[in-house]
């Protein structure tokens, strides 16, 4: 009986150890701009990620799989400061209620060629800094998405994940919490000889 045991054991260890977990490689990759996401969808990660400056979770749908330099844009923050969109706890869905804060966006971004948008996914303290960082670039994803599906060219669009690094109210309660989960949209225009 123990033999038993002991071969039924030895084949469970050597079946787990051979098939393991394993992880998809991550990278950059160009999302077509026909493709389109609609408001409070979860749709798959249809383009890949790369770590950026500290350690920050960016994506970009760049030509040639560059990563989003930043020293190219001149950035504004103040454009879009009124259009933050804000998440439920553990959620990357956008809210019926911020609707019109991406159509704004939409419609700046439609009406200036030259204009691209960053989009930075935020958390809030809680939760490891890992997952925070993949929360923060889903809740980015999504509104990626849903500007594309309001027209806006998915070679436009580029996002940075922050996780529970940039809190918006340094507080520790729910009332803190809910400023903190958000995308933040930062208007980009070419430099000069950029």
């Amino acid at each position: 009986m123990n033999k038993l045991i002991y071969i039924t054991a030895l084949a469970l260890t050597v079946t787990i150890a051979s098939t393991g977990c394993r992880h998809k490689p991550v990278g950059i990759t160009p999302i077509p701009d026909n493709q389109r996401g609609q408001i409070g969808e979860n749709q798959p990660n249809t383009y890949g990620q790369q770590l950026g400056n500290n350690g920050l979770v960016s994506s970009s749908p760049m030509a040639e799989n560059q990563p989003f330099d930043p020293s190219k844009w001149d950035m504004d923050r103040d454009a879009f400061a009124a259009n933050s969109v804000h998440f439920a706890f553990d959620s990357a869905v956008i809210r019926d209620s911020d609707t019109a804060n991406l159509q704004a966006v939409a419609a700046k971004l439609n009406s200036d060629a030259s204009a691209n948008v960053m989009i930075e996914g935020n958390c809030d303290e809680r939760g490891t800094e890992e997952y925070n960082r993949s929360l923060g670039e889903r809740r980015a994803e999504a509104a990626r998405e849903a500007l594309v599906g309001m027209g806006v060219s998915a070679s436009r669009i580029h996002t940075m994940s922050y996780g529970k690094d940039k809190p918006a109210d340094t507080g520790h309660d729910e009332s803190a919490w809910s400023k903190n989960r958000r995308d933040d949209f930062v208007l980009l225009h070419p430099k000069s000889g950029a």
